[in-house]
């Protein structure tokens, strides 16, 4: 049977060809990407800049500020870790400097009744109710929580001076209150790293963030801050000065810094302060017993919930930032801006690339039944698959170095098994962030797709008392 004066055969040989040499040539693009990337990493190392300060003893004893200091959670149906994060962070922040603001809303009394409950008449939390029922938004509950303090202010006649942001789940470090403190004068932003947990109960899912962000914020984020781009926030972990929060211009009809048509609104917020001038700064520090200051927690251990995250993300970075922040940038920013929206065309090749598998399997398997001439590579194309077979071994040794070096060998082992678990999330998140922000364009508002939270580092500690060593009073 013929197509086209085409055998069924040749066109499954096409076809697999053209593919091929699709996702080869741009995985062999991104592959130059990210080995400019380690290049840049290596030479900061080799020079003694990417390697982490050591704080002074002080630093981890001493909890007194220079100025007063806000902290914004927004919760929506958080009763379940909600409390232990309030009560983690009152005890090892002891600073009475200190002010927590926690915007509820008045549909959910449960979260409200356990913060309530762990707070335990703590004057240091600031309870605000949201205006209207929720879940309206993140950005739109930080707003919410913006004008809570911008009335404090006046009522106590100064400003705050730094303002942290915190998700209901975060497992703060005792250490990086009083960091920040120290900090905050020679920046309007400052990044400290987020370490996800491993977890015995979603080895596969949930664990597998443990790499990713061992590679983001042990390297990337290091290269970022060394040529000056802009660093994007977190959203956990993080201080803004208060001066660089009031800078920010406010969209129309938005009554705070935080844009709430964003999904991203904290990665926004860190680049249009860069973009208005404002000092950012990621910082790697360690303590005397040489924990990383930084923000612990648990990641979504369900395929649907990772999918759900990664997708808002993907989302918020790619599709509206491209939007939203457009290209006007320096040479560095530019580079790091590309990197940022490459998540969709990434999926893209992924997912050739698995097809591959598929017609590869197909063509051997016809092959072995019927007399038929094996598919042909030209030269410059198995060279080309070759570069991608030696940076895909290149990769997986950064991967395991990366993820031995926070989480040990044993975790670095299972980031490489995991690593087709990413790919396919991955996958799953690029399509499904294509076709939301396809209907933002009919004028859709993005809800706020939160993700569930069951389980609080500090109910778990057994599980990881290493991680976890000298992270509570």
């Amino acid at each position: 049977m013929e197509l086209f004066g085409f055998t069924a055969w040749q066109w499954l040989v096409l076809v697999q060809h053209e593919l091929l040499l699709f996702a080869a040539i741009f995985f062999l693009i991104g592959a130059i990407d990210d080995f400019a990337v380690d290049l840049v990493w290596l030479g900061l190392r080799l020079t003694g800049r990417a390697r982490d300060q050591r704080l002074p003893a002080e630093v981890e004893r001493e909890h007194a500020l220079a100025g007063p200091a806000a902290v914004f959670i927004p919760a929506w149906d958080e009763q379940a870790v909600i409390g232990a994060t309030i009560r983690h962070m009152l005890t090892v922040w002891p600073a009475p400097d200190l002010r927590i603001y926690l915007g509820c809303y008045i549909n959910d009394m449960a979260t409200l009744e356990a913060a309530c409950a762990a707070a335990q008449g703590d004057p240091r939390l600031r309870i605000v109710i949201h205006d209207r029922p929720g879940p309206t938004t993140k950005a739109d509950c930080l707003n919410r929580l913006y004008r809570a303090l911008a009335v404090d202010e006046v009522r106590q006649g100064a400003p705050f001076r730094m303002v942290l942001l915190h998700d209901a789940e975060d497992m703060v470090d005792p250490a990086a209150l009083t960091l920040l403190d120290r900090v905050i004068d020679a920046a309007e932003l400052v990044q400290l790293p987020v370490v996800p947990l491993p977890q015995r109960r979603s080895r596969w899912i949930g664990s597998h963030y443990c790499e990713e962000f061992a590679e983001q914020h042990g390297k990337a984020l290091v290269v970022r801050d060394a040529i000056g781009a802009g660093v994007p926030l977190a959203g956990v972990g993080c201080a803004i000065a208060r001066h660089a929060l009031e800078a920010v211009p406010r969209a129309a009809g938005a009554d705070g810094p935080f844009s709430a048509d964003c999904l991203t609104e904290d990665y926004e917020l860190g680049l249009t302060i860069a973009q208005l001038g404002g000092r950012s700064r990621f910082l790697r520090a360690r303590t005397s017993n040489g924990r990383l200051v930084a923000t612990r927690a648990y990641f979504p251990a369900r395929l649907a919930a990772a999918v759900r995250q990664k997708t808002r993300w993907i989302h918020g970075i790619a599709f509206q930032g491209w939007d939203r922040l457009g290209w006007r940038a320096h040479a560095g920013d530019l580079w790091m801006r590309l990197r940022d929206r490459r998540g969709p065309f990434t999926a893209l090749v992924l997912a050739v690339a698995y097809l591959l598998l598929v017609l590869s399997g197909l063509a051997w398997s016809v092959s072995l039944i019927a007399p038929v001439e094996p598919p042909r590579i030209s030269p410059v194309l198995e060279a080309v698959l070759l570069l991608n077979l030696a940076s895909l071994a290149w990769r997986v040794a950064m991967r395991f170095a990366f993820t031995a070096g926070e989480h040990g060998l044993v975790e670095a082992f299972r980031a490489v098994l995991r690593i087709p678990v990413t790919n396919i999330i991955a996958i799953m998140a690029g399509r499904r962030a294509l076709m939301a922000y396809i209907r933002t364009l009919g004028g859709q508002r993005p809800p706020w797709d939160k993700t569930e939270h069951q389980y609080h580092p500090a109910h778990a500690a057994p599980a990881n008392a290493s991680a976890l060593a000298g992270m509570t009073a």
